[in-house]
């Protein structure tokens, strides 16, 4: 899940969408599918910065090019459009609006609120023209918004989701951008296959696919036969991928329960050189770094996956001055 500004406490920002931002910095992108290599691999991560040209030295900096939407939806439409164009202007796919919050929750107040935090975050998305917005679905757990339930995986929570869905998109109606959901271990999309009955049954242009290929290595069959998972996962929704998670996975060998730990690309399981051979057919979405300590584990994750990417002959695009 992502590492972006939290903006569950913002108000919700009424009045007309300004549509004619950022139609250069690749809003409404569409990663068709093509030949290996076809892509450069646009690697980001979060920075902080108090404006846009320090926002892009900030990126530049670190290698990256593309980047964590900067601002929150109550920015004014000259601060978008100033970040906007200086995206566009450097060449920065902005990859994500995180709108992390529980439409599941079984507390109906709470429930309400994810709905608007959604909605709100979609049309920033399409506002400042990033790829995506995305959530999870949710959790009918209501201690721990993203936590595990019994009541997760069922039919009726899965047709709870694709109304919820519905219900995000057609009230924003955004024209630029899409509202994805984050594949998870324990809630729906849990499965290639799940996300593809989703597609299907929410049955919107605008609703779109985000893959954490990670979140999907929930028992140690998935772990260890990750690499056909990313095969599957990227012959099957493709098309529809508007931005993915770089992370690692490593499964405990000194417990007797399967037992799966997040960790620092590079120290884990998961297939990078089949994971970014595959995403180098999705010209120009964006592999974003996310959960780590410090800005030394940032760069070591990238230092990772660049030297990765150099080995399987996948251009990288590098945002250095």
């Amino acid at each position: 899940m992502g590492t972006q500004i939290d903006y569950t406490r913002r108000q919700f920002l009424t009045g007309s969408l300004a549509a004619g931002f950022l139609a250069a910095a690749g809003a409404g992108r569409l990663g068709g599918a093509g030949e290996a290599g076809q892509g450069k691999l646009r690697l980001g991560g979060p920075v902080s910065a108090a404006d846009p040209d320090g926002w892009i030295a900030s990126l530049k900096s670190l290698g990256y090019r593309a980047a964590y939407c900067p601002v929150a939806a109550d920015a004014s439409d000259d601060q978008i459009k100033s970040y906007a164009e200086a995206a566009g202007k450097a060449d920065i796919v902005i990859a994500e609006v995180g709108a992390w919050s529980n439409p599941l929750s079984p507390n109906e107040s709470q429930r309400q609120a994810a709905l608007a935090l959604c909605c709100k975050q979609l049309a920033l998305a399409d506002r400042i023209g990033a790829r995506c917005c995305v959530n999870i679905s949710g959790s009918r757990n209501g201690k721990h918004w993203a936590g595990p339930h019994p009541d997760n995986l069922t039919a009726d929570t899965f047709d709870l989701i694709v109304e919820t869905c519905r219900r995000i998109i057609d009230e924003v109606r955004p024209t630029r951008t899409y509202f994805t959901l984050e594949t998870m271990p324990w809630a729906y999309p849990d499965s290639v296959e799940s996300y593809q009955r989703l597609l299907t049954a929410v049955d919107r242009d605008r609703f779109a696919v985000h893959l954490d290929p990670v979140n999907l290595l929930n028992c140690p069959e998935r772990y260890y036969n990750n690499a056909a998972l990313l095969r599957e996962a990227f012959a099957r929704l493709g098309h529809r991928i508007k931005s993915c998670h770089a992370k690692d996975i490593i499964l405990a060998e000194d417990k007797l329960s399967v037992h799966l730990d997040e960790i620092r690309p590079g120290l884990g399981y998961l297939d990078y050189a089949v994971f970014l051979r595959e995403l180098s057919r999705l010209p120009d979405t964006p592999l974003m770094l996310e959960h780590l300590a410090s800005q030394e584990e940032y760069r070591l994750a990238a230092d990772h996956i660049r030297s990765v990417a150099r080995r399987v002959g996948v251009p990288v695009t590098d945002a250095s001055p």
